[in-house]
């Protein structure tokens, strides 16, 4: 069983970066994948990216490769998300969820542990 917190969300302007936190709860064990994704009002859930519980095997959306940085200590069992120049289109909730294995990484519905999901705005 994993139990998954995020923080780090907030108000940025265009350009800034901010650093979102999911940290595991310290009875969950085993290897998971994580994976952070995010929803706007009126959208759709979508992928942001993920990584793989070694850390050798990242995914990226094509609209944030090179902008976010997906990392993870576990030691801490706490996974980041970096994001630097950031965009107004990517305001969203950004949720962070684990599975023990998946086959897609990018693919919601193969998370079975979601976090309650924290708030970025990115104002103009």
């Amino acid at each position: 069983q994993v139990q998954l917190v995020e923080s780090g969300g907030g108000l940025v302007q265009a350009g800034g970066s901010l650093r979102l936190s999911c940290a595991a709860s310290e009875r969950s064990s085993g290897s998971y994948v994580t994976g952070w994704f995010r929803q706007a009002p009126g959208k759709e859930r979508e992928s942001v990216a993920a990584i793989s519980w070694s850390g050798g095997a990242t995914y990226y959306a094509d609209s944030v490769k090179g902008r976010f940085t997906i990392s993870r200590d576990n030691a801490k069992k706490t996974v980041y998300l970096q994001m630097n120049s950031l965009k107004p289109e990517d305001t969203a909730v950004y949720y962070c969820a684990a599975a023990y294995s998946v086959q897609r990484m990018s693919v919601p519905t193969e998370y079975t542990h979601w976090g309650q999901g924290t708030q970025v705005t990115v104002s103009s």
